[in-house]
């Protein structure tokens, strides 16, 4: 099981919530944190998260999750709001880059995710969610590329291809059912043109068997 899908086992899955995007990043600039909850110093693996609740109305959050060295579990470290994140800084609306800053009531996270590409999946998932599910004021999205925030999203390009697939086969029924439908015309119109000759032959025949009889 990958680090993500046990992130949303553990920790979101039993708050009846699910997580719709994940990244993993280090901070750009250390925190001076006097001691860690764990009783002592250690490395350490974060992950920024975006759930969503699965009862309605649905509630946004963003959580901070970090695996401890030495340890297999995954544990929720802060947690906000999407009404309390103010502010995403993509750093470089030019080209692709791995840092990301998120500003939130409580201050700024300065971060570096594990690859570019990492990064701008979140972000775009994460605008995608914002712009959905936010009823308040939207956070401001800055120095993000245009591709991340504009156009088609991941969540809608998927929708969109479930729609098509069922929508094509949703035509191609309608289709056979229509050849088989004029094919059972055809059938019914030969099934009655023989009917007709049937009747017709018989109507026919007495009247030659009668002539047959007075020629003869």
């Amino acid at each position: 099981m990958s680090a993500k899908s046990a992130i949303n086992k553990e920790v979101f899955i039993p708050h009846d919530e699910k997580m719709l995007v994940a990244v993993q990043v280090k901070r750009r600039t250390k925190k001076r944190i006097p001691f860690l909850a764990t009783g002592g110093p250690g490395d350490y693996m974060t992950f920024i998260c975006v759930s969503v609740t699965n009862k309605k109305p649905s509630h946004v959050s963003i959580t901070k999750v970090k695996q401890f060295q030495g340890s297999s579990a995954f544990v929720k470290r802060s947690q906000w709001t999407i009404n309390q994140l103010h502010q995403v800084n993509g750093i470089d609306s030019k080209k692709d880059c791995p840092e990301f800053d998120m500003t939130f009531d409580s201050g700024l996270d300065q971060w570096v995710a594990g690859s570019a590409g990492e990064k701008c999946t979140f972000i775009q998932i994460l605008h995608h969610t914002c712009q959905r599910y936010s009823s308040a004021r939207k956070p401001e999205f800055v120095n993000c590329q245009s591709k991340l925030l504009g156009g088609t999203s991941i969540l809608h390009s998927a929708a969109d291809s479930v729609t098509s697939a069922v929508q094509k086969a949703s035509q191609a029924l309608n289709e056979r059912g229509e050849r088989l439908g004029r094919a059972e015309e055809r059938t019914a119109d030969m099934m009655n043109s023989a009917e007709q000759f049937s009747v017709t032959a018989h109507k026919v025949r007495p009247h030659h068997m009668s002539l047959f009889h007075l020629e003869n």
